[in-house]
């Protein structure tokens, strides 16, 4: 059965080795920081702060990965169509790593920014799955 989605599950992997990989990146930063405290982050550090940058990603990352992670599922469970699930899941994959070099890259508090075009086009990609695979479902 799964492999007629293994494209998909390529692409679920890159995405979740990149929050791994965001993981790491945010403990060494954060162990570098003066004064490191287990679980403590200054609430002054803003976006001039790798470290405060490392944070949102990853968490970011988090909160994003949750919905499409579960619609992803549902989808090969359904028998949802692999092509359309493994084209959604690559755009994903692609806009959260451009995302996160820019997050690492670019520090502002403009919103939006360049990164936020990113983010969006994920969100739009997660939307896009959502409605389609809720059509998918009810007929």
């Amino acid at each position: 059965m799964f492999e007629v989605y293994q494209s998909v599950l390529l692409g679920l992997w890159l995405t979740l080795s990149i929050i791994i990989i965001q993981a790491i990146v945010l403990v060494r930063v954060h162990r570098r920081q003066k004064g490191y405290k287990v679980g403590v982050i200054d609430p002054a550090l803003g976006q001039s702060s790798f470290f405060f940058r490392a944070y949102r990603t990853f968490w970011n990352s988090l909160e994003n990965i949750v919905p499409l992670f579960g619609m992803a599922v549902i989808a090969m469970m359904s028998g949802y169509s692999p092509q359309k699930l493994s084209v959604v899941i690559w755009i994903y994959a692609v806009v959260r790593i451009i995302h996160m070099i820019l997050y690492y890259k670019i520090a502002t508090d403009q919103n939006p920014s360049i990164r936020s075009l990113f983010w969006a086009t994920g969100f739009i990609a997660n939307m896009y799955l959502m409605v389609d695979l809720g059509i998918y479902l009810l007929s």
